[in-house]
């Protein structure tokens, strides 16, 4: 995904973000606000996981086939961190 869908997309989360508080003020059924807001968390679950494919197809092979060890730990270290914060949400 480009950056331009990537930007467009977390324009349309915004919105509906928006869309969820008017949802709250306005006291909407609480199923309602639900489905919402879990539409919402898969928007940006698929704009998290494309960002983080790129990461491994592009900052982790350079760092894997670079001559740096520290920086090679450093890369698998962040995305073993990134995995470990997804598995406890």
């Amino acid at each position: 995904m480009e950056t331009a869908e990537r930007l467009k997309r977390l324009k349309s989360i915004e919105g509906h973000v928006r869309g969820v508080e008017r949802m709250i003020e306005d006291e909407a059924y609480c199923i309602d606000v639900i489905r919402q807001l879990q539409a919402i968390e898969a928007a940006l679950k698929k704009i998290t996981l494309g960002i983080l494919n790129d990461h491994l197809h592009s900052c982790l092979i350079t760092a894997v086939q670079g001559d740096d060890p520290a920086e090679r730990g450093r890369v698998l270290s962040e995305v073993a961190q990134v995995y470990a914060a997804a598995a406890r949400a």
